[in-house]
């Protein structure tokens, strides 16, 4: 389906302010938040809905709803927890999966060390959260978890994604939509972000 780049002044005001070294984990984390609910907005755009009347103080009036309780958030664990919360702010009745994965450091590739989802539906709408799609392994790999449990309808929220990340999403999940903010320049030698926000997790959690 492609990848979709989210260039709204908002956005782009709150993304300067998170890549600055200065910024604290405070302020980190809620920039995050911030524009995961405007990301949230933007990918939610092809959600079905349905008519419902409701009684204005006037009269009755035909209006429209979503199904949000055939909704579900996947942040991959540890960053992707820093989007949860501006996700849930604007659909609360989500379910939510996680997925915890690390990169073995022989091999590079990531290893599962912890899944638990909700129940997938053929028309459930998956929307997978990781602040960084830097080489795109981690979120493959998520991708994959949640398409052999059924999951056919998947969208990615990245915050800031690298050109490599987005062409081994699009080669290997074809129907996969892809939102992010910025697509930065290259990942350099360790698999970092260029000119990126440095590791997303630590500064989330002031782990470094």
């Amino acid at each position: 389906m492609g990848h979709f780049v989210i260039d709204h002044p908002l956005v782009l005001h709150k993304l300067t302010i998170l890549r600055n070294n200065s910024t604290g984990p405070k302020e980190f984390r809620e920039l995050v938040r911030e524009i995961t609910m405007l990301m949230t907005y933007e990918a939610t755009r092809h959600i079905k809905t349905r008519r419902k009347m409701v009684e204005t103080p006037l009269e009755k009036c035909s209006g429209y709803e979503i199904n949000d309780k055939n909704i579900v958030v996947v942040p991959i664990l540890r960053a992707g927890l820093g989007m949860l919360e501006g996700f849930l702010q604007l659909l609360p009745n989500a379910s939510v999966g996680y997925v915890g994965l690390y990169r073995d450091e022989s091999t590079k590739k990531p290893v599962e060390y912890y899944a638990k989802f909700p129940k997938f539906f053929d028309d459930t709408e998956i929307f997978v959260l990781d602040p960084m799609l830097a080489t795109g392994e981690s979120a493959s790999k998520a991708i994959e978890m949640v398409e052999k449990l059924g999951g056919k309808h998947i969208t990615m929220l990245s915050i800031i994604a690298a050109p490599e990340g987005i062409n081994v999403l699009e080669s290997a999940h074809s129907a996969l939509k892809i939102y992010t903010c910025s697509v930065d320049r290259q990942l350099n030698d360790d698999a970092y972000i260029l000119p990126g926000l440095g590791d997303a997790g630590d500064r989330l959690y002031r782990t470094r």
